[in-house]
C-alpha cells in the first residue's frame, strides 16, 4: 500500500511540473513570436543582454541561498523547521539581492555616463531582478516541498503574463526596452503577489515552534561552493551573447539570443520536467538512507534525458525551418543554421545536470564547483575564438565543446555508476564539518 501511494504521488508530481513546463513553453513562444514581429533584432538584443546581467544577479547572489533550502526542506522534521528554513532563506536572499541590485544600477550609472545613454534602462533591470528572485524563491521551495501543483500554477501565471504585457506595452508605447522590461516587472508584480498571499508558509501560532537545528549554519555551508559555481554557469549558458555584442553589434545578439532561447527553452522545459519529477524524490531517498530506491530512481532519470537528447536534436535537424518560420518573424530567420549546434550543446548540457544529482545530494558542492569551473574555462577560450573566426556560427558551434567538456568532468566526478548514497556517508558528513569550520563570517 505504502509503495502504491509513492506511485501515485509520483504520477501527480510528473503530472504538474509537465503541465506547468508544456503551458509555460507554449506561453513563453507565443509570446517570442507576436514580439519579434513588433521589435527590431536590435531592441530585442538589448532587452537579451539587460535580461543576462538580471540572470547574473539571479544565480550569483540569491540561487545558491534557494538551493540550499530546497535541498534541506526534505530533513525538516517538523513544519517549524520547515518555516525557519523559509524564514532563513528569505532573510539571506533578501541581503543578497539588495547588494546584486546596487551592484547592477551603479555600474549602469557609470556605463551611461560615459557612453552617454540612458540609465534609466538599468534602474529597470534591478526591479526587474528584485521580482524575479522573489519568483524564483517562492517556485523552488514549493518544489522542495514536492508541492507541484502550486509551483506549477505559479510559473504558467508568471510565464503568461510577461509576454502578454511586455506586448501591450510595446504596441500602445512604441519599440522600446523600457517597454518590454517594464511589462515583466508587472507580470511578475502580479504573480508574486497572487501567488505569496495563496501558497505562503503559515506556521501553527499555537504550537512552541521546535527547532533543532541551526539551519543558518546548513544554508551557509551548502550555498557558499554554489556561489562560484553560479557564476560559472551564467558563463556558460549566457556569456556568449556579450562576446557577440563586443565583436559584433546589439542586433546580431538580437539574432542570437531569439535563436538560442527557442532551442533552449525546448530542451530545458523538458529536461525541467523531469528534474522536478525525480529530483525531490531523489533528494528525499538519499536524506532517509535508502541508497538502492536513489540509486534507480537516478538511472531512470538519467536514462529519460539521454532519450530526450537523442530526439530533441533529431527533430531540430529535421524541423528547424518550420520551427523558425513558426516562431520567429521573417527578419530572424536568418539565424536558422545555428540550431542543430544549439541543440547539441543543450542536450550535453541537460546530461551534465543529471549526472552531478550524486554530488548535490551528498552536499559535496566543491567537487560540483570543480566539473563546472572546467566548462567555464573551455567556454572562455573557446567562444571569443570561434566568434572571431567564424562569427554566429561559432557561437553556435562552440557550445557542444565546453558543455560536452563539463559533461565528461561531471560524470568522472560524480561517478553515477555508483551507489555512492552509502559508500561515500563518512567522506560526505567530513566535508561538511570542513566547509562549516572554515566558513568566513559574513
Amino acid at each position: 500500500m505504502f509503495g502504491l501511494l509513492k506511485e501515485r504521488r509520483l504520477f501527480g508530481d510528473a503530472f504538474w511540473a509537465l503541465f506547468g513546463q508544456l503551458a509555460s513553453a507554449i506561453a513563453l513562444l507565443a509570446g517570442t513570436r507576436v514580439l519579434t514581429e513588433l521589435v527590431t533584432p536590435d531592441i530585442y538584443g538589448q532587452v537579451a543582454l539587460l535580461n543576462g546581467f538580471v540572470a547574473l544577479g539571479v544565480t550569483l547572489f540569491s540561487y545558491p541561498f534557494i538551493c540550499a533550502g530546497m535541498r534541506l526542506l526534505p530533513e525538516c522534521l517538523n513544519k517549524a523547521e520547515r518555516a525557519a528554513i523559509y524564514g532563513v532563506v528569505a532573510s539571506l536572499t533578501a541581503r543578497a539581492t539588495a547588494l546584486a541590485i546596487g551592484l547592477l544600477v551603479l555600474g549602469g550609472v557609470t556605463y551611461s555616463y560615459f557612453s552617454h545613454s540612458d540609465s534609466w534602462l538599468f534602474v529597470l533591470a534591478g526591479v526587474l531582478l528584485m521580482v524575479t528572485v522573489r519568483r524564483e524563491l517562492g517556485i523552488q521551495l514549493l518544489i522542495g516541498e514536492r508541492k507541484q501543483r502550486g509551483a506549477s500554477l505559479w510559473q504558467t501565471s508568471d510565464s503568461i503574463l510577461r509576454p502578454l504585457l511586455a506586448i501591450s506595452l510595446v504596441w500602445w508605447g512604441g519599440q522600446k526596452a523600457e517597454w518590454v522590461l517594464l511589462g515583466y516587472i508587472v507580470a511578475s508584480m502580479v504573480s508574486n503577489t497572487v501567488w505569496s498571499l495563496a501558497l505562503g508558509v503559515k506556521p501553527d501560532k499555537n504550537k512552541r515552534p521546535i527547532i533543532t537545528r541551526n539551519f543558518r549554519t546548513d544554508v551557509w555551508a551548502y550555498a557558499l561552493p554554489l556561489i562560484p559555481m553560479e557564476l560559472i554557469f551564467w558563463v556558460n549558458g549566457l556569456g556568449d551573447r556579450y562576446v557577440i555584442g563586443y565583436l559584433m553589434t546589439a542586433a546580431e545578439v538580437g539574432l542570437y539570443a531569439a535563436t538560442y532561447m527557442i532551442i533552449n527553452e525546448a530542451f530545458n522545459r523538458s529536461a525541467m520536467v523531469l528534474l522536478r519529477i525525480f529530483q525531490p524524490v531523489y533528494f528525499q531517498s538519499c536524506s532517509q538512507n535508502r541508497s538502492k530506491e536513489g540509486f534507480r530512481i537516478l538511472w531512470i532519470w538519467i536514462g529519460c534525458v539521454f532519450a530526450l537528447g537523442i530526439i530533441g536534436v533529431s527533430l531540430v535537424l529535421i524541423t528547424k525551418d518550420w520551427v523558425a518560420s513558426m516562431v520567429l518573424a521573417k527578419s530572424y530567420h536568418s539565424a536558422v543554421d545555428l540550431m542543430p549546434a544549439i541543440a547539441i550543446g543543450c542536450a550535453l548540457h541537460a546530461l551534465g545536470t543529471v549526472v552531478a544529482q550524486p554530488l548535490l545530494a551528498n552536499k559535496r558542492t566543491r567537487m560540483l564547483l570543480l566539473g563546472r569551473l572546467c566548462g567555464a574555462v573551455t567556454a572562455a577560450i573557446s567562444i571569443p575564438l570561434m566568434v572571431k573566426n567564424f562569427g554566429l556560427p561559432g557561437a553556435a558551434m562552440a557550445n557542444p565543446i565546453y558543455f560536452g567538456v563539463e559533461a565528461l568532468v561531471l560524470v568522472m566526478l560524480a561517478k553515477p555508476w555508483r551507489n555512492i548514497c552509502s559508500e561515500n556517508k563518512y567522506v560526505i558528513d567530513q566535508d561538511d564539518e570542513e566547509a562549516i569550520s572554515s566558513r568566513v563570517t559574513v
